[in-house]
């Protein structure tokens, strides 16, 4: 299983990722650090929205990387004390920053904090995989993409690793990959 560092830079990779194929976000977070150096709520504070937008940046994700490093400079938002709360409230800190839903929050924690129990519902390679896996003819939508991985509890999160794997082998196509 993967596990990425923890805090403001591997959350804002996520952010980063979202709706982008793998390669696109890597190109973005490689410029933005060019651009920025270490990759701090103050960097990306003091960057502007022009600038960022030159990095690959959309308008939207200008707004959800500042919405988050306005956050965590200001201590509205806790990174650091995700690992003392429990799935469901670690969830709901993370979804109240603009910018941030299920899938950011749940891959976020799978990565980053090793949550071994939540299940990325919104992930298209996680459900692709899970389609093949159970050899169904579509890939799984609404409710029935959560329902997916009820018989996976309380390990959700170590077969979301493993569906990715699969994804990744069935493909040659990578998903959710953040190196550092």
């Amino acid at each position: 299983m993967r596990r990425w560092p923890r805090g403001f830079e591997t959350l804002l990779d996520v952010i980063l990722g979202q709706q982008l194929s793998v390669t696109a976000a890597r190109t973005i977070r490689d410029r933005m650090k060019a651009l920025v150096g270490e990759v701090t709520p103050q960097a990306i504070l003091s960057a502007s929205e022009e600038a960022l937008r030159g990095c690959g940046f959309s308008g939207a994700k200008v707004r959800y990387a500042r919405a988050l490093a306005e956050g965590c400079d200001s201590g509205a938002v806790r990174l650091d004390g995700l690992e003392d709360m429990p799935d469901d409230d670690a969830l709901a800190h993370l979804v109240a920053v603009k910018g941030i839903g299920a899938w950011t929050a749940e891959v976020y924690l799978l990565f980053a904090h090793g949550r071994i129990d939540l299940w990325p519902a919104d992930d298209i390679a996680v459900m692709e995989a899970l389609r093949h896996l159970r050899s169904w003819e579509e890939r799984p939508t609404g409710k029935a993409r959560r329902l997916g991985g009820e018989p996976f509890a309380p390990y959700r999160g170590a077969a979301a690793h493993f569906l990715w794997h699969l994804y990744r082998n069935r493909t040659d196509r990578d998903a959710v990959v953040i190196e550092g």
